[in-house]
């Protein structure tokens, strides 16, 4: 049978535009459909475009930290309209970019929606294409049903596009979006508010980051509400009022619905290749990202796995490689270092404390909590924290983590250590680097405590 296409990509995000190059680079001929703009969440209203604001935010904190260097600083303010003109202005030269890239790697662009109509086949529009291998990255979207009522308030797309910010605002949700956001809009000025189900942010992240981070947001002036997700939102007038458990409500002029994300999925007809799709929508894939239907495919957040672009991007790659390369190959998910943009920000590669110990670990906990020498200067309050879980029985280093500046850039070097298998002894051999945070690291040498698998 012949195909219009050896590969059908759907999406053409991070992940899609990285599988569909790579398997052009081989030799395959790739389409790639999209129905948005091309580059995806992460480009167009994700990861980029959030980092901006993140760096927005991280000005006004030295602005104010300034005069304690010896700075003179006049009246400053913080112009929402300014910054998202160039925020525009960039994500709008990225995805250039990224057009650039399909067309100049033979990979043929169709824009619009896709909808699958059986084996090898799916239509756009009024062509219907055929492919040999069929790829779903379609990523994933806001959730806009969690709450009744949430279908009201904005989700971060919509706060990444604003042209002035709120005097006050609620995030609803305790993920790493909702408390990115929450810590974000406070340094720019916002009275901001933060409901969440749980007792701590974070689910999800070691308990030591979750408790600090917690402190951070409380220093930054957020008002946090634990264990008080709403169970309702009403529209007050120009405003949103969340309802509560014990029945009050709550008014803000704005109401960010930082929830969870979905996978796009729906619609898409992946009913006629017999697929029973997860509760979410997830794509189901085995460790090679193939579904149960012959010759087709899933990768990043469509699969709800480790919802990351680098993973998408190494599994659109490590699937070409495999469809069309010579070596086929799959992508190790148990050491994947994620981070989250809050002041100062989070980074982590490895188990948490409490997953160490439910493996079975018995641990040497290696810990520094201090403020850096830049906060110290002018009297600062914000600290650096990090944490080492070792083996006690290999002595090899099993987890970072860390809170504090510069955490993301200092994890992601030392994620390289942990998949290279790096012992305790190793990083206490490492001459360190002075004066930096980074160093301290490599210079804890007594355990703050060991823990046993009981203990879990």
């Amino acid at each position: 049978m012949s195909f219009d296409f050896d590969l059908l990509v759907l999406g053409a995000g991070s992940g899609g535009v990285a599988a569909s190059r790579r398997a052009a680079a081989h030799g395959a001929r790739v389409a790639v459909v999209e129905g948005s703009r091309v580059g995806g969440t992460c480009v167009i209203r994700g990861c980029v475009p959030k980092k901006l604001l993140m760096y927005a935010a991280q000005y006004g904190d030295a602005l104010r930290e300034a005069p304690g260097y010896g700075w003179l600083v006049g009246e400053t303010r913080f112009e929402m309209a300014r910054w998202a003109a160039s925020k525009a202005a960039e994500t709008q030269r990225l995805e250039g970019v990224y057009r650039k890239l399909l067309a100049g790697s033979g990979v043929e662009l169709i824009e619009g929606w896709a909808r699958v109509v059986g084996p090898h086949r799916a239509v756009v529009g009024e062509r219907t294409l055929s492919a040999q291998h069929l790829l779903i990255a379609t990523g994933a979207s806001p959730v806009l049903d969690s709450i009744p009522g949430i279908e009201h308030c904005a989700t971060s797309d919509g706060l990444l596009d604003l042209s002035a910010l709120p005097e006050r605002a609620a995030v609803v949700g305790g993920g790493y979006i909702a408390t990115e956001f929450a810590s974000m809009l406070a340094r720019l000025g916002v009275e901001v508010s933060q409901f969440y189900r749980d007792r701590l942010p974070l689910r999800g992240f070691d308990e030591d980051l979750r408790r600090r981070a917690a402190a951070a947001l409380q220093a930054a002036g957020i008002a946090l509400h634990p264990g008080a997700a709403p169970v309702g939102v009403h529209t007050d007038g120009p405003g949103l009022a969340l309802e509560l458990a014990d029945g009050s409500r709550l008014a803000f002029p704005f109401v960010l619905n930082a929830t969870g994300r979905r996978p796009n999925t729906h619609g898409l007809g992946l009913e006629t290749l017999g697929l029973t799709l997860g509760a979410k929508g997830a794509v189901p894939v085995d460790g090679a990202c193939r579904t149960p239907a012959p010759g087709v495919y899933a990768i990043g957040d469509a699969t709800d796995r480790k919802n990351l672009t680098p993973v998408a991007i190494a599994e659109g790659r490590a699937l070409a490689d495999s469809l069309f390369g010579s070596t086929p190959r799959a992508v190790d998910l148990s050491l994947v270092a994620s981070a989250v943009f809050l002041l100062p920000p989070i980074a982590t590669v490895g188990p948490t404390e409490a997953e160490a110990l439910a493996a079975g670990h018995a641990l040497n906990v290696f810990e520094a909590d201090f403020r850096p020498m830049r906060q110290t200067f002018f009297g600062g309050a914000e600290r650096s924290y990090m944490k080492l879980l070792v083996d006690a029985a290999s002595d090899r280093v099993l987890a970072v983590h860390m809170l504090g500046a510069d955490a993301p850039e200092i994890v992601q070097s030392l994620a390289v250590a942990l998949n290279c298998g790096a012992t305790k002894a190793q990083f206490d051999r490492t001459i360190a680097v002075h004066p930096t945070v980074a160093e301290e690291f490599v210079l804890m040498r007594e355990p703050a405590r060991r823990a046993l698998p009981s203990q879990a």
